[in-house]
């Protein structure tokens, strides 16, 4: 927002994991332009410390254990703004008894479930868009912007705030920019002659 308040036109931003949360996703298409962050794998790939994966019953609706036992029923979880889960609950008498029940069901625990998390629409087409061949060739240059950050924040300082407050931070930041940007040019003139 400040740097088209400063005239720039902005149609991609590139950011790391951090910047592909539901919200930023739909402000970039609002405000039309590309945002180039990979989705954080828990979206897209979920949590990934299953150790027995179970199988899913599409005429049942419900997943059915190693076992062979369906769930006994399904609710959704997790706030409407975020992303939202699918569990599946499981008969726990069936559980305690159940020959696999190693590795899939804590002895004493008064519930079995299964969750598996909901994407939003808006999280699948960016799932989407970041398979293509534009986003992979636009995500291999966000290295160039971790090589300049790491250039401002260790040999010149930006790691550290020198003074408290956000617009001491602002004054530093400007001034570490500003002597980055003069070394820059220094070096480029004095590439020339």
């Amino acid at each position: 927002e400040k740097s088209r308040t400063a005239g720039m036109e902005i149609d991609t931003v590139i950011g790391d994991a951090a910047y592909s949360w539901k919200e930023n996703l739909v402000y970039a298409k609002s405000e039309q332009f590309q945002l180039i962050s990979k989705l954080n794998p828990v979206i897209t790939n979920g949590s990934g410390q299953r150790k027995i994966e179970f199988d899913y019953n599409k005429d049942a609706g419900m997943f059915v254990c190693p076992a062979g036992h369906m769930a006994t029923h399904k609710r959704r979880t997790g706030r409407k703004t975020l992303n939202q889960s699918l569990t599946f609950h499981f008969d726990i008498e069936k559980c305690k008894v159940c020959p696999m029940r190693e590795g899939c069901y804590k002895e004493g625990a008064k519930s079995k479930t299964y969750s598996v998390t909901i994407q939003s629409d808006t999280h699948q087409e960016q799932a989407a868009f970041q398979e293509t061949a534009e986003f992979k060739a636009l995500a291999s240059k966000r290295y160039k912007i971790e090589a300049k950050n790491s250039e401002l924040k260790n040999p010149h300082g930006f790691k550290t705030a020198k003074s408290a407050g956000l617009f001491g931070m602002e004054i530093q930041g400007a001034t570490t920019i500003f002597a980055v940007n003069l070394k820059r040019i220094l070096k480029l003139l004095s590439e020339k002659e």
